[in-house]
């Protein structure tokens, strides 16, 4: 069952829907939890976000706002891989106004589109943007910063995107997507930093609502970051669940994203906003999607590897059919099943069993 939710194309106010509540068990993930760790300041350095409406080309792509709580919205990126097509709207991004403030979990894909979350927010309350939460910094959830965020709003995010962000793949990334993307991307476009790192877990209170913030990683990626929102009562869980679609499993570790995902489960939520498709009131089905596909992807290449087959006997041998009509399966599929085909590599030469 999806969430009934509001819809909001254009400015103006909208009454509160009817408020959906549940409890999340406040152990998820609490073995060997840190605290919050000071990071230096990414914007006063150089990466400073915001800027004028002339520093990047405008997101002309739909976007339409969904309410889901009282307080709590979120967008609904476009099925499919990042294309020209979509402008790079194919990412969710969601925000909680609270009597003080904003606070938004992920920034989209270009900074237009940042810009373009930034001026629906506005239409919808006139509190100003107080935290920014970024689920990992995967382009589709990042680069929106640029014109989503003023300089001095903490920008959050889990302590393991550090190595990420001191290695060269971010700037390969802007690169390609220079070329893939422009105009929308283009040599203006520039990786905001966090301003906050999060480590295990971390907390804060807005206007009566208070914000943990759960360290998921490794899973999709090594940086998932995952945000509860109480009283209100939302799981934010970014790219741990995509709805409706393939999963994009890049270089993630598939067996520890298994992992992650029956944490969540564990929990049982009510109410899931993930990072790709529509939200979830049925978090045991959305979530089953991603973690049944993974469990195929995984057990597949391990059958394959033990039979002594290599990547491409074993992607031929593979019968796909179950997941084959679903988007995004043509552009991510094979380069899923080769991710989990080294994993399950490393994994079988390490000693682990299935």
């Amino acid at each position: 069952m999806k969430p009934a939710s509001r819809e909001l194309h254009g400015k103006g106010r909208f009454p509160c829907g009817a408020a959906v509540c549940f409890t999340v068990l406040l152990g998820l993930l609490a073995s060997g939890l840190g605290g919050l760790i000071p990071a230096r300041d990414a914007l006063a350095s150089g990466a400073v976000a915001g800027g004028s409406a002339g520093d990047f080309v405008p997101a002309t792509v739909d976007m339409t706002l969904r309410q889901v709580t009282p307080r709590t919205w979120y967008v609904i990126g476009m099925p499919g891989m990042v294309t020209s097509e979509n402008q790079g709207f194919n990412s969710n991004a969601a925000f909680v106004v609270t009597d003080e403030g904003v606070v938004v979990f992920d920034a989209l894909g270009t900074p237009g589109l940042g810009r373009r979350l930034r001026e629906l927010i506005a239409s919808v309350t006139p509190q100003p943007i107080r935290h920014i939460v970024v689920s990992h910094y995967h382009a589709d959830h990042v680069y929106g910063l640029q014109g989503l965020a003023d300089s001095g709003v903490p920008i959050w995010a889990d302590a393991a995107a550090r190595e990420l962000l001191a290695s060269a793949a971010p700037a390969a990334r802007l690169e390609e997507r220079r070329v893939s993307l422009k105009p929308w991307v283009d040599e203006r476009t520039r990786i905001v930093e966090p301003t906050r790192w999060v480590d295990g877990e971390a907390r804060f209170t807005l206007g009566g609502q208070t914000f943990r913030l759960l360290s998921a990683g490794p899973a999709h990626s090594a940086e998932d970051l995952m945000m509860v929102v109480e009283p209100e009562g939302v799981l934010f869980v970014g790219d741990l669940m995509f709805t409706g679609r393939i999963p994009f499993v890049a270089d993630a570790d598939v067996s520890a994203w298994i992992k992650a995902i029956d944490r969540v489960l564990a929990s049982r939520p009510k109410f899931v906003v993930g990072g790709h498709g529509p939200a979830s009131a049925d978090a045991v089905a959305d979530l089953s999607l991603t973690r049944d596909y993974l469990i195929f992807l995984r057990e597949a290449m391990f059958e394959a590897f033990d039979q002594g087959m290599d990547f491409e006997e074993a992607y031929a041998a593979t019968d796909w059919s179950r997941y084959s009509k679903l988007p995004a399966f043509e552009v991510a599929n094979r380069r899923n099943a080769y991710q989990t085909w080294l994993n399950v590599e490393r994994e079988a030469l390490s000693g682990v069993k299935r």
